[in-house]
């Protein structure tokens, strides 16, 4: 929940997300489609909460969760809800942005979601008090680091890597995308993409969406076993308006 990207192409997207969490959580399940009142929904599982950081729905919307909101918080617990159950109550419905600005967030700990819907692209963000929803070019690429690990100077530097290397991969496929999450850096383990601190928190996994109007393909990189998974999920062409 704490690295994203986003990438258009031709016919596809790519959202990806680097999840750092700390070492001694238990490890999430790996991506299988489970069915929801709404429809079917593909996402690797939370194995303590249950709840996930990305998905995508058969209807064609993908949603990816970061924590924080625009700056780090001080957890203020019991918390009503895990974010991660929060994410499935959202993306859980015909319009995960619509659901978002209905959703009472009471309780809630601060979370910005990335929600690819219906060809547009949202940030909605909940600081702890309000939500804040920005509208974003779904034609550009874009990146986003948590601001509950990272301040705003790594924030911009990781900024600059991104930019530098949508400049030499102009046509970026999957893989290349899955090579940037993993090995982009300075050297420095502590903020590089795929982060390690002093083991206790490091970046566990790396998850791809590759989202088309017909399906949406997971890839799901367990760095800790060294173990790949994918799974698909075929969209409803009801559904997806088509």
């Amino acid at each position: 929940m704490c690295t994203v990207t986003f990438i258009p192409a031709r016919d596809r997207v790519f959202l990806t997300s680097n999840r750092d969490e700390k070492l001694r959580r238990s490890p999430a399940l790996p991506p299988a489609v489970y069915p929801f009142a709404t429809g079917n929904l593909l996402f690797p599982k939370d194995a303590q909460a249950g709840g996930t950081w990305i998905a995508a729905h058969e209807n064609g919307q993908a949603i990816v969760f970061l924590n924080g909101g625009f700056e780090k918080h001080i957890p203020e617990p019991p918390y009503r809800k895990s974010r991660g159950l929060v994410l499935l109550d959202l993306v859980d419905s015909a319009n995960a942005y619509t659901s978002f600005q209905s959703i009472s967030l009471h309780q809630i700990e601060p979370f910005t979601a990335i929600i690819f819907v219906e060809g547009q692209l949202y940030e909605c963000r909940w600081d702890g008090r309000q939500k804040h929803v920005k509208q974003l070019p779904a034609t550009e690429p874009h990146i986003w680091s948590s601001v509950t690990l990272y301040d705003a100077e790594v924030i911009g530097k990781r900024n600059s890597w991104f930019a530098q290397w949508l400049q030499q991969n102009p046509e970026a496929t999957g893989d290349d995308i899955l090579h940037f999450h993993q090995f982009t850096g300075d050297g420095d383990s502590h903020n590089d993409l795929r982060m390690n601190r002093n083991g206790l928190m490091l970046t566990v996994s790396v998850t791809q969406m590759v989202v088309t109007e017909d399906s949406t393909h997971m890839q799901y990189l367990d760095l800790i076993n060294n173990r790949p998974y994918t799974q698909h999920l075929v969209l409803e062409k009801t559904m997806a308006g088509r």
